[in-house]
């Protein structure tokens, strides 16, 4: 009988060490196993998470005749963009790689001056942003320090209710020569700061991956 009991303690304790004050317990347990979720790429590598723009090739349309409405109701005019590099970034709360957040926020830290990101919530992948806007802000503030602009809710991937800036993103008769839409939350695309497209990363790269931030230098 002992053993079982002391098996449960042992469960409730380590429960109560993962349960963080301002999170689910998925978010809590998923932001701890985050490091092993993406242990993957720094053992194997990552080459084929991301889609490279070598030649530059220029877009058909302009990125800078974009805009989106951020999460505070102000529309983002992306003409304002001009002269910096962005790095678009479809987020959720309840995702095995919501720890990104952490990473994105360093990022932004680091390269304010020249590097813009801007965060997409969306609800597509296996329903894992089903917050509302102020709510999504209010999470990624408290427990991730965001401080970069994050859009309001909308959808992503491929379809008539994509987001007009996905639209762009993921269709080469716009951008230039991408196809590929987010494969999951925390897929990422980068932008130089003519507006062209340079480079596309999966969720299985780091906000913090050389390759990302070899492009930024």
């Amino acid at each position: 009988m002992r053993k079982p009991i002391v098996i449960a303690v042992v469960l409730v304790a380590a429960a109560m060490l993962i349960k963080q004050k301002d999170m689910t317990w998925r978010q809590s347990l998923l932001k701890t196993l985050y490091p092993l979720i993406m242990l993957k790429g720094k053992l194997f590598g990552n080459k084929q998470d991301i889609k490279l723009n070598p030649g530059k090739v220029v877009p058909a349309t302009s990125f800078y005749e974009l805009q989106a409405v951020r999460n505070n109701g102000d529309t983002l005019h992306f003409s304002t963009l001009k002269g910096k590099k962005v790095l678009i970034v479809n987020t959720a709360s309840d995702c095995g790689f919501t720890g990104q957040y952490e990473a994105l926020e360093k990022l932004h830290r680091q390269y304010g001056n020249q590097l813009v990101i801007l965060g997409f919530p969306a609800n597509d992948f296996k329903e894992q942003e089903k917050q509302s806007d102020t709510a999504i802000a209010e999470f990624c503030t408290i427990n991730y320090g965001v401080s970069f602009p994050l859009m309001q809710k909308s959808s992503v991937v491929n379809g008539p209710a994509q987001h007009a800036v996905y639209q762009w993103l993921s269709h080469a008769t716009s951008n230039g020569w991408n196809n590929q839409p987010p494969v999951w939350n925390f897929s990422k695309y980068l932008v130089d700061e003519e507006g062209v497209l340079v480079a596309f990363y999966t969720q299985m790269v780091s906000p913090l991956d050389p390759a990302v931030t070899g492009q930024l230098k």
